[in-house]
């Protein structure tokens, strides 16, 4: 799977103001960034992100994904601490 086919799934299936992937074959790690996080669990906000992506899990393509999930408030905060 490529970085830029999960950037589009992503982008098409949830409202998202930036999506950030990186990674390599099937081990991937994703920033999300969007208003639909705001109020939710961080696991809820983690099963948002899995639930477009079940498919390319579960044939494999993804085999393992890391997410941080931010609204655009949060993301603003933790970016400037870690230096995005």
């Amino acid at each position: 799977m490529e970085i830029e086919e999960i950037k589009k799934v992503l982008m098409e299936k949830l409202v998202l103001d930036e999506v950030i992937v990186s990674g390599d074959g099937s081990h991937f790690q994703v920033i999300v960034v969007g208003e639909v996080f705001d109020g939710l669990s961080r696991v809820k906000q983690q099963q948002a992100v899995y639930a477009p992506l079940m498919e390319y899990i579960a044939d494999n393509r993804i085999h393992a994904l890391s997410i941080k999930a931010y609204t655009p408030t949060q993301w603003q905060r933790d970016r400037k601490l870690q230096g995005f």
